[in-house]
């Protein structure tokens, strides 16, 4: 990393482009990560509020735009608001979607995703999951039924259909949301799949569903179509998916041709991606060099040759520059802070900006019992969510031209969250 006295960092190592196997090249180390929007309609078709987002966010030069989540089966969605790509019959609205998110010749994939047990219980009030463990919070989602072999099946199917219409719609590559907890990661975890069948127990019967999934993707689309999995490092939860694990299924991912493996932790349960308090659990040297999961990438990259991208965390440049030097990550997954300064990759690639804005500190309750590391179930989750609804916020000002409000409480945000979320749910779930 080069620096001068009273210099900013140096970004030569972020500007270069980036190869991946299926022949793709991504323009520059920088990816604006997934974020959920719920900016569809009720019916889960794209519109102007996100087209106008996501050209904001191509003119703000990453070179990797991945969208939040998109249902690849409408009965179950992860918020009221998600996008839904299960037929094609709104195609048009999603290809002037992608039409306006590769805007300045960046790359726009699509992270498909199911929630299995995490579905609002709003939305649905009885989701599916591979076995009946009912995720306990705050009273927000119903006890799911077991999957049958044929609902495995099925959703494996609607992975690789919602893969082909991603890419008949001009969307340049796809992600399989495999982390926090959603199906894919409740299949990895012992803690949600408590399945003896050859979709449970073992690690390559666990591993299964994912694998499986990638396989029926590429095989609905072509070699050349860039296919990206995110996966936990760890679900950080006793008996749940482990780091050692994980080293396998990543290299196992290698071997079915995933082209980008992004590295994030943690489930609904345990939000470590959100968590910013003091007395967090994150190990001191993690937390020392910012970004929470470099460490684990370490060991995940020397187990796979599938190139990494880890988010979360991520502020100041210099430990950005340092990661692509030292080979720790190929790619800096940012997503935060582009819903407060959109422009944020034109400024550092100028060498105009050397951290970026970091609000989370500032976003709890309180501290002590107030704080993000509450003995409270209760206040952990106002805490989380009101962060969460805080930046969610924020995007909604964003996709109406607007500037952000810096100034809303993180208890204002997640009464605010809570209210929109509930009328998204509701509105869903009157259409049947």
């Amino acid at each position: 990393m080069v620096t001068t006295e009273n210099s900013l960092p140096e970004p030569q190592a972020l500007a270069q482009p980036l190869a991946l196997a299926c022949g793709a090249t991504i323009s520059n180390r920088f990816c604006k990560a997934a974020m959920t929007e719920g900016l569809a309609s009720p019916r889960g078709v794209p519109g102007e509020a996100l087209e106008k987002l996501y050209r904001r966010w191509s003119r703000g030069g990453a070179g990797l735009l991945l969208s939040g989540n998109i249902m690849v089966d409408g009965r179950y969605l992860e918020r009221g608001g998600n996008a839904v790509l299960e037929n094609d019959l709104q195609l048009e609205q999603f290809r002037r979607w992608a039409a306006a998110g590769t805007e300045a010749g960046n790359q726009f994939w699509v992270q498909l995703n199911h929630p299995g047990r995490q579905c609002s219980r709003i939305v649905n009030s009885q989701p599916m999951s591979p076995s009946g463990v009912q995720l306990e919070l705050l009273g927000n989602f119903a006890k799911p039924r077991e999957m049958t072999v044929a609902d495995i099946k099925n959703v494996i199917h609607r992975f690789g259909r919602s893969a082909a219409l991603v890419k008949e719609a001009g969307f340049t590559g796809v992600q399989i949301h495999s982390a926090h907890g959603y199906l894919g990661s409740q299949f990895l975890s012992p803690v949600t799949n408590r399945r003896q069948d050859e979709w449970g127990g073992t690690l390559a019967n666990r591993a299964r569903f994912l694998l499986e999934t990638v396989d029926e993707v590429r095989r609905q689309t072509d070699p050349a179509f860039p296919i990206s999995v995110k996966l936990n490092s760890a679900d950080f939860q006793k008996g749940g998916f482990t780091l050692e694990e994980c080293l396998q299924v990543a290299t196992w991912l290698g071997q079915h041709g995933v082209d980008l493996l992004e590295i994030s932790g943690g489930t609904y349960e345990n939000l470590v991606f959100m968590d910013t308090s003091e007395g967090s659990e994150k190990r001191e040297s993690t937390r020392r060099r910012e970004a929470f999961f470099l460490e684990y990438a370490e060991a995940i990259a020397a187990a796979t040759t599938v190139p990494l991208m880890i988010t979360g965390g991520f502020r100041k440049v210099s430990t950005m520059v340092s990661a692509i030097e030292a080979g720790t990550t190929a790619m800096i997954g940012l997503a935060r802070p582009f819903c407060v300064a959109p422009d944020l990759v034109n400024d550092i690639l100028t060498g105009h900006l050397e951290q970026l804005p970091d609000h989370e500190k500032q976003l709890v309750l309180g501290k002590g019992f107030l704080g993000t590391a509450s003995s409270s179930a209760a206040i952990r989750a106002i805490n989380n969510q009101g962060q969460a609804g805080w930046y969610y916020h924020q995007i909604r000002r964003l996709a109406r031209d607007q500037p952000p409000r810096e100034q809303l409480g993180v208890l204002n945000a997640f009464c605010r969250h809570m209210v929109n979320d509930f009328s998204l749910g509701i509105q869903r779930r009157r259409l049947g």
